[in-house]
Formats: C-alpha cells, sequence, structure tokens
C-alpha cells in the first residue's frame, strides 16, 4: 500500500501540469456548455481575478526567500535578451506605423495584416512570467538570474508600450503617462512587494524564513494551481473572441513562432555564457495574463488571445522539459 501511495504520488506530480491545463480548459469550456452556470460567471470572474494575482505574489515571494540578496545583478545576456525584445518590438511598431502612414491604399493592405502584427509584438514585448523562477528552478537553472531579468523587462515594457502606443492609436487619447502609470500599478504591486517582504522576512524573521525554505515544492504546487486559473482565462479570451475563425488561426501560428523562437533564442544566448536554462526561459515563458491585458487595453481586443494561445504552446513546452529532466534525473547516468 505504501509503494501504491507512493507511484500513485510520484505520478500526480510528475503530471501535474498537464491535468492543471487539462482541468483550466475543460472547467471553463464546462461552464460555457451549461448555461444554469451563467449567473455565477461574475463571482467566478471575481475570484480569479483577485485569487490569481495573489497566487503570483506568493510564488515571486518564495523565489525570493531562495535567493540572496547578492545574487541579484545583472549580467551580459540579459542586456541581451532585453535588446531582442525591444529591438523586435520596437522594429514592428514603427514598421507597422510607416506603411500606415505612407499612403492610402498601402495603408488599406497593411489593414488586413494589422492585428496578427500587432499580435506579434504583444508575444515579443511580454515581459517574464513570475512563475518563471520557478520552473527554472525545477530544470536546474538559476533563479537569480531569472527573476533579475523579470525585473529589469517589466520597467521597459513600462516605458516602451507608452511610447508606441500613441503612435498606433494616435486618436485612442492615451498619452504616455496615463499607459504608463497603468502598466506601473499592474506590474510594481508583484514585483517590488514581494522582493521587500522576503528581505524582511530573512533579516527580522530567521526562523520563518528557515521554516518557508523547508518547503521546497511548495511554489511548485502554487504554479501548478495558478496555471489552472490561468489556462481557464485563456480558454475564455479565446471562446469569447469575435474574430474570424481564419483570424483566430493566424493568430495561434503567430504565437507559436513566437514562443519558438524566443526559446530557441535566449538558448541561443544563454549557450555563450553558460546560462542556456535561465536565459531560455527568461526570454520564452510569458506573463500571458499581463498580455492579455495589455492587447484589451492598449490595442485591438482581438490581439488579446494572442496571450491565451501563448500559455498553451509554453506552457506545453515547459511540460516537456520537465519531464526530460526528470527522466535525466532518474536514469543510472544522471
Amino acid at each position: 500500500m505504501a509503494e501504491y501511495k507512493y507511484t500513485f504520488r510520484k505520478f500526480l506530480r510528475d503530471w501535474m501540469l498537464v491535468f492543471g491545463m487539462l482541468a483550466g480548459a475543460g472547467a471553463y469550456l464546462a461552464y460555457h456548455a451549461m448555461p444554469a452556470l451563467h449567473a455565477a460567471g461574475p463571482v467566478l470572474e471575481s475570484i480569479c481575478t483577485h485569487l490569481q494575482p495573489v497566487l503570483l505574489f506568493l510564488m515571486l515571494f518564495l523565489s525570493f526567500c531562495k535567493i540572496e540578496p547578492q545574487q541579484m545583478r545583472p549580467h551580459r545576456w540579459q542586456a541581451w535578451l532585453l535588446l531582442i525584445q525591444a529591438g523586435l518590438f520596437l522594429g514592428l511598431a514603427l514598421l507597422l506605423v510607416w506603411a500606415l502612414r505612407s499612403d492610402a491604399a498601402l495603408a488599406q493592405r497593411i489593414a488586413a495584416t494589422r492585428i496578427p502584427v500587432e499580435s506579434a509584438m504583444l508575444c515579443l514585448i511580454c515581459p517574464t512570467a513570475t512563475a518563471c523562477a520557478v520552473v527554472t528552478g525545477k530544470l536546474g537553472g538559476n533563479m537569480a538570474g531569472v527573476v533579475t531579468y523579470t525585473i529589469l523587462i517589466n520597467i521597459v515594457v513600462a516605458i516602451l508600450v507608452p511610447l508606441t502606443v500613441p503612435l498606433l492609436y494616435p486618436m485612442g487619447g492615451i498619452t504616455f503617462g496615463m499607459a504608463f502609470s497603468r502598466i506601473l500599478a499592474k506590474v510594481f504591486p508583484l514585483l517590488i512587494m514581494p522582493c521587500v517582504t522576503a528581505w524582511i522576512v530573512r533579516y527580522l524573521f530567521p526562523r520563518l524564513h528557515a521554516r518557508i525554505l523547508s518547503y521546497t515544492d511548495l511554489a511548485f504546487y502554487i504554479w501548478a494551481f495558478s496555471l489552472t486559473l490561468a489556462i481557464a482565462m485563456s480558454a475564455r479570451a479565446v471562446v469569447h473572441n469575435d474574430g474570424a475563425p481564419g483570424l483566430l488561426l493566424a493568430i495561434a501560428l503567430i504565437s507559436l513562432v513566437c514562443c519558438a523562437f524566443q526559446f530557441w533564442a535566449g538558448k541561443a544566448v544563454g549557450s555563450h555564457y553558460g546560462c542556456r536554462i535561465s536565459a531560455g526561459q527568461a526570454l520564452g515563458q510569458k506573463n500571458t495574463v499581463f498580455q492579455i491585458w495589455m492587447g484589451y487595453t492598449f490595442m485591438d481586443p482581438v490581439t488579446s488571445v494572442a496571450g491565451g494561445f501563448y500559455s498553451i504552446w509554453h506552457n506545453v513546452f515547459n511540460t516537456w522539459q520537465l519531464y526530460r529532466r526528470r527522466k535525466s534525473l532518474e536514469s543510472p547516468a544522471g
């Protein structure tokens, strides 16, 4: 019986992310197919909206607890990743602005591909996921480097997105100050406050800090539950999107290409600096909930579905990576 329990627990832990993804998608599709449950929709949405930031806060807090403050310092690979994200985003934005303003005929032709281009922009500039440090630690990477990059890319996003949105939507009434304050209000509580709280616990409550560190897999289980909510919200974004099927398929393919490219580019850059895992996760694993919010808030709402599709792609790839990692550790050579 004890061996059976161990085998079941191991099986559940190994495939928890797959179960979380299936549970999230299945729960929302079941809700959508049962009109009797729709009356509870606003309450369920409010619960998810308020619960997910709490889970993200806890994950980043636990990550900061494991990291010494002196470990958080910039590295060269982070500069290259920032250049890739910012450069590609700005390049696409300026190309789109030039095409839309060059002449009426070209602008009309470009209008048909504007939403896919903006979807690619969101996939490229979207900051690193809060849970990235958790996955990086499981894969044997450098958690401190990933957390540092998460902070840096959020600062870059808070500056670049407000600068480019007025160029793309000049009649939208969105100024740099308005967009900057919105993004800052969105990311500050989930980046700075977990860091401050973790360091207060580290230096003022060492026993509590040691107790927290003893729960080695707590952040992973929180991420699994958070993943269920994220996939449910992604399914909601896809189901309720008004885009044509052909447009949704184009966005799905673009998000897949962006996901594959960023994991590849991150790993390629990281290989030169001895941090292939960390750089690959930092560039490839995205805060897709934030991406969906940026699409709804600053661009055509249809672009928000790119975050839903990206959430599926990067979590499938993470599940495969974690599976390979477990197999390598369990093998006699590992």
